[in-house]
């Protein structure tokens, strides 16, 4: 345990900095399921409304530093592929 006042501080400052990056990561996994369900089995504006939802919150992680900026880049970019292979399927269809 710490013992100065400071590092007391420093501990309290990074408990709450944990529990709000945690948030942050689990908002963005369970926005991932979301899609990925969506992706399965769903209007594809629907799936387009969520995926902006997925980018804008992986975004913002990333401007934070919550998530590396590559792995929202990376992320991202599989989504926008799933989502394009689906709006490309009934076309040929």
């Amino acid at each position: 345990m710490p013992h100065t006042s400071s590092a007391k501080k420093r501990m309290r400052q990074n408990e709450k900095r944990r529990l709000v990056n945690r948030a942050a990561k689990k908002a963005i996994k369970t926005q991932m399921k979301k899609l990925t369900e969506l992706l399965g089995s769903g209007p594809i504006d629907k799936v387009k409304v969520e995926f902006n939802v997925l980018a804008k919150k992986l975004d913002k992680a990333a401007a934070r530093r919550i998530v590396h900026p590559n792995l929202a880049a990376r992320v991202k970019s599989q989504f926008a592929r799933h989502l394009n292979d689906k709006a490309k399927a009934p076309a040929q269809a």
